[in-house]
């Protein structure tokens, strides 16, 4: 405690009293390309003094404190923080270090972002603050060696959106994952890259070898330093993600640590009269074949050949509606949060690390789907309305289904059957109060979340056309959902989430009873359902029926008023709760407007005949 206290009384005292010197890089004047690269690091070596590794988390006190997002002194992680929200976790200096660690949030430690084992924990590299950072130990394990890139496809991502997994680009001789900060940090990593390729130049060739991720970083040499693909990520990465403020200060406190600055954080300008000493001024090819796919109401998926270019491409610019709408890595982009029966066009520009652009690629139109309808959702969020939705019978045991509000999908809520240390074979179904209006609809679709853990038993989906909603369900007939299949557990006690989407249960007649039949005479498994949703199209007998025939206003209505406008006279009208139950019908009316009065707040679907034309049309009551 006394040396912690000693230190920290001496980091104090130079950070009032050392500041980078005015004529830090005089003898740099004038320089360029690697004699400029060379007098850095001399510049850089003199005054270098190590503190040591076990005081690099005093240092970090100065170095990385948190008063640029939260601004509340806890300790800056790259790999935690969320610049735009609320960080998935904090720690507080002196506190919480690894240690061993199993989940985010459990620790923070010191990670090497040049891992120390590529120049086998010599000093003073596994020491120099600069690149030495603080991280949570969790996200430091899962990086491990890798070498940082562009991700491709992710196989693991951080709290904050920091990702694992294939690389965006191909790496000659590598077929292993990368690392990829998020955006806000990437520019720093650069940085602190360019400056261990100047600050050790002397050793820094002889740290390529086939240990861990080093062979795909280093070209063994001491100059260029980089594999190409990876100084056109770096370079691009230092010119999108500009010297921030927080790097200054960092910059600051790390000389007042030990004794030498990062000349690039000073001039970030150096890294290209260093590493692009060729200006690059050709454009890549234009992107070509944008074609879209998976066109529902609210998104599309992109897909287009590769541009190529004398460096490399580095990131695809895609607009919609001629406006940029975004930047990616990867070939393929998915846009959503779209409106339903509404035309867009999409284009692709390609761009390298300088960056050059190209052509625009060919254009793409499309127009989304109409949203579908919901005949049943339920999330099980809240135990206490789930009953309106679904109703739990127990047919035999001292089991049953139970609402939980947590252990789901992100930790939200599930309805759960637990046949742990059952006394007798379990006989339980989860059953929806009211039958699912299926012959108001065609092309359903069925979605759900199925987690399971121990045992063997399976998990039936069925749905029932006579049952009357009250009585033991085993007395009435019940037929296997179409093409929705559980899985079958297989006795380990690691919990697996089965993800049905949009399958395909259109071949279900008529209104049904939906039900999750749970039936025991084995080794007990626990389920828990999550996320049901039953979709729809609304039933028109004429496919080129025109929407503007009728017209349903206001909606949503706040006055508990509709009105129904037909163009030609109305012959019939049925109005159904959500749930499929009928609430009102009127026939033969013979007008062109109905008035509907007196409805109760919530959603309602309207079935309108007009000229032996059936419309379905979803309201809502406010």
């Amino acid at each position: 405690m006394k040396n912690t206290l000693k230190i920290l009384t001496i980091l104090l005292t130079i950070q009032i009293y050392a500041q980078i010197p005015a004529n830090y890089y005089d003898s740099a004047t004038g320089l360029s390309g690697y004699a400029l690269k060379t007098e850095l690091k001399n510049i850089i070596s003199n005054g270098h003094q190590s503190q040591g590794y076990d005081n690099l988390y005093v240092g970090y006190v100065t170095t990385d404190s948190d008063y640029y997002y939260e601004n509340d002194g806890t300790v800056l992680d790259m790999y935690s923080e969320n610049p735009t929200g609320t960080d998935p976790y904090n720690f507080t200096h002196g506190n919480s270090q690894c240690g061993s660690q199993s989940n985010e949030g459990d620790c923070y430690n010191r990670e090497h972002l040049m891992p120390q084992s590529w120049y086998n924990s010599a000093s003073p590299m596994v020491a120099d603050i600069h690149q030495v950072v603080p991280t949570d130990g969790r996200v430091n394990n899962f990086r491990g060696h890798l070498p940082f890139g562009n991700v491709g496809v992710a196989n693991w991502t951080s709290l904050n959106g920091s990702k694992r997994g294939t690389p965006a680009v191909t790496i000659p001789g590598y077929t292993g994952n990368v690392f990829e900060p998020i955006d806000e940090f990437k520019g720093d990593i650069a940085r602190i890259y360019f400056y261990m390729a100047t600050r050790y130049q002397n050793e820094i060739a002889s740290w390529e070898s086939a240990n861990d991720g080093s062979l795909p970083t280093f070209d063994g040499t001491s100059d260029h330093v980089f594999e190409d693909w990876l100084l056109t990520t770096l370079i691009s990465w230092h010119t999108n993600d500009p010297v921030s403020q927080r790097e200054i200060d960092r910059n600051n406190a790390a000389y007042n640590f030990q004794g030498n600055a990062n000349p690039f954080i000073n001039h970030p300008e150096w890294v290209i009269s260093i590493w692009n000493q060729t200006p690059d001024t050709e454009n890549p090819t234009a992107p070509t074949n944008v074609t879209a796919s998976n066109v529902t109401f609210n998104s599309v998926e992109l897909n287009w050949t590769a541009a190529t270019d004398n460096v490399g491409v580095f990131e695809y610019d895609v607009y919609r509606d001629n406006v940029l709408l975004t930047s990616v890595s990867t070939t393929s982009y998915t846009d959503s949060g779209l409106t339903p029966e509404t035309g867009y066009s999409y284009y692709v520009i390609a761009k390298d690390a300088v960056p050059n652009y190209s052509n625009t690629s060919n254009v793409v139109n499309i127009t989304t789907l109409a949203e579908p309808f919901y005949l049943f959702q339920e999330d099980f969020n809240d135990c206490a309305i789930i009953a309106t939705n679904l109703i739990a019978y127990n047919e035999a045991s001292d089991k049953n289904w139970t609402c939980y509000p947590s252990y789901g999908v992100n930790n939200t809520g599930i309805y759960q059957m637990n046949g742990y240390n059952e006394d007798v074979p379990s006989k339980d179904w989860l059953i929806t109060t009211n039958p699912v209006p299926f012959n108001l609809y065609t092309n359903t679709k069925l979605s759900v979340t199925l987690i399971h853990t121990y045992g063997t038993m399976p998990l039936n989906i069925v749905y029932s056309t006579d049952y009357d909603g009250v009585s033991n369900p085993a007395n009435y007939t019940w037929t296997a959902v179409p093409n929705v299949v559980s899985d079958i557990p297989d006795g380990t006690n690691t919990e697996v989430f089965q993800n049905i989407v949009d399958a395909d249960i259109s071949g279900i007649p008529t209104s049904a009873y939906l039900a999750f039949k749970y039936y025991s005479n084995g080794l007990p498994t626990r389920w828990s359902v999550d996320n049901l949703i039953i979709t729809g199209d609304a039933i028109t007998n004429i496919a080129d029926f025109k929407k503007e025939f009728i017209t349903v206003y206001p909606n949503p209505s706040v006055n508990k008023t509709i009105t129904i406008q037909g163009n030609t006279a109305i012959s019939e009208i049925e109005l159904y709760s959500i749930l499929g139950k009928q609430i009102r019908k009127i026939k033969a009316i013979n007008k062109q407007k109905i008035t509907l009065n007196q409805l109760e707040k919530g959603m309602y679907f309207i079935k309108i005949k007009i000229n032996n034309v059936l419309v379905i049309k979803k309201i809502t009551i406010q």
